[in-house]
């Protein structure tokens, strides 16, 4: 097959010039051309969203899951959740470098990485799955993937094991976009305080710093006060975000009237389109990073009630992400703990 840079040249169906990611089928054979890089896959970290919907769709069955993320796979060349359309992203070994990017990539045969690309562009050929942990989304696979020379990775941090390099690498875009938007004095609301959440709210209350506002809002009390004790938010409300009016009441009298400069999205759950839109004062800007969000509610629900805002889609991959996360879980002993709790230390 003749080779493209962003693995076009792997799209089986439809013929119609489409990229990986749209594609319905890619070729999975792993066995690379010279500008591609062979990984030995270890673990997949699927998206939340998507991983709720596998365990919703087969009653939480560990059993059922792999054989249904086996059958997604063998069907289509890549995990890509029929549900929601996301995927997710891996840790696994370099097997072999294409030697058209030899001495072009920093990376050494034997190495491990993270793929900071998308599951559902991502050729992946599993052999089996050995392990799922429905409480961190993790499956642990033995396999081969393809990342494309288009494709970006980060390293393992030395300081912290592979599942949690992953966990964290895996919402790395959401407090790397955080802290490219949020300046000193901004009044900042993150709703959903899960992984990603935590993450941004760190960087949001360093970023905002003394003269900044920073709430945090989520329907759970044990993540609340995990949000407390990491003294990561000014306020924390604990609610349903769903209610949309309640939440906007509560961030304009915590806010004076002025409402949020910057609001962060990462509930994986719908309906919460709404409370970031009106929490977001006129001209504020407005980060949906979930793959629950469903935009037409958010462009048309912003229409609806006359705001101009900026609207921001969080991709996974902002300029210096990954070491934004290994930073923040450096400097919060708090944030890490759980990580290492949940994930792994």
């Amino acid at each position: 097959m003749e080779k493209g840079k962003y693995g076009e040249h792997r799209v089986l169906q439809p013929s119609n010039g489409c990229l990986p990611q749209a594609a319905w089928k890619i070729d999975n054979t792993p066995e690379i051309l010279s500008n591609e890089i062979l990984i030995d896959a270890d673990i997949l970290n699927i998206t939340s969203t998507a991983f709720n919907a596998l365990k919703r769709r087969n009653n939480g069955d560990k059993e059922r899951i792999k054989a249904e993320i086996l059958a997604i796979v063998a069907e289509r060349g890549k995990f890509q959740c029929p549900d929601t359309g996301s995927g997710g992203m891996l840790v696994g070994r370099i097997e072999k470098i294409g030697e058209d990017l030899l001495g072009k990539v920093d990376l050494v045969e034997g190495e491990t990485i993270a793929t900071m690309v998308s599951l559902t562009l991502t050729p992946l050929f599993l052999q089996e799955i050995t392990e799922i942990d429905v409480d961190t989304d993790q499956v642990f696979v033995k396999g081969k993937a393809i990342l494309f020379e288009s494709g970006i990775y980060a390293k393992m941090s030395p300081h912290l094991s592979k599942a949690l390099c992953l966990a964290a690498m895996d919402v790395a875009g959401a407090p790397g976009w955080t802290a490219k938007y949020v300046h000193a004095g901004d009044k900042v609301v993150v709703i959903g305080t899960g992984k990603a959440g935590l993450l941004c709210l760190h960087e949001a209350k360093k970023r905002a710093g003394n003269t900044g506002l920073v709430i945090a809002i989520d329907s759970s009390e044990a993540q609340c006060q995990l949000v407390r004790d990491a003294g990561v938010a000014d306020h924390v409300l604990c609610m349903n975000a769903q209610d949309n009016l309640a939440v906007m009441r509560e961030v304009d009298r915590l806010t004076n009237g002025t409402l949020a400069d910057f609001v962060v999205n990462t509930v994986n759950t719908d309906s919460t389109e709404m409370s970031s839109i009106l929490s977001c004062k006129d001209h504020g800007k407005a980060l949906f990073f979930s793959m629950s969000t469903v935009f037409s509610k958010v462009a048309l629900g912003c229409e609806g009630v006359g705001k101009e805002m900026t609207l921001l889609v969080g991709t996974g991959y902002t300029k210096g992400h990954a070491e934004i996360v290994y930073q923040i879980l450096l400097e919060n002993d708090v944030i890490r703990s759980y990580f290492e709790r949940v994930y792994g230390g």
